[in-house]
């Protein structure tokens, strides 16, 4: 298994166990890091072919014609968007806490938590 690939193994397994265990903060932190990831990967639109059809302007013709590698993140890459997520909900922890929200602060204090074991050794 590669490097860029068990982090996100790892991440996987614990959504798996939190879904197991019903924690839904580790769920949403999990997934929402998930799908930021995915997202990284994904490649702007005007990367795509550039082969039209005469019938309907803007077709693409042909089985696959439109489809694209995703781009392949590195472990750092990925380190960084989990460090960026705990980063973001530790701000926003602090911005509840000003709002004297300690609930709402307190669960993105635990979101950040559960993703900061995935990138801090």
């Amino acid at each position: 298994m590669t490097e860029t690939t068990e982090l996100r193994t790892a991440m996987r397994a614990a959504l798996k166990d939190a879904m197991k265990a019903r924690d839904k903060g580790a769920m949403a932190a999990l997934r929402s890091a998930l799908g930021a990831i995915d997202n990284a990967e994904a490649v702007q639109a005007e990367a795509a072919p550039d082969t039209a059809s005469e019938n309907v302007a803007g077709a693409v013709a042909g089985v696959g014609t439109a489809d694209v590698t995703r781009r392949e993140l590195t472990a750092g890459d990925m380190a960084d968007i989990v460090r960026g997520a705990v980063d973001e909900r530790q701000a926003t922890a602090a911005e509840y806490d000003e709002l004297g929200q300690r609930e709402a602060a307190d669960a993105m204090r635990y979101e950040a938590t559960v993703l900061a074991r995935f990138v801090d050794s």
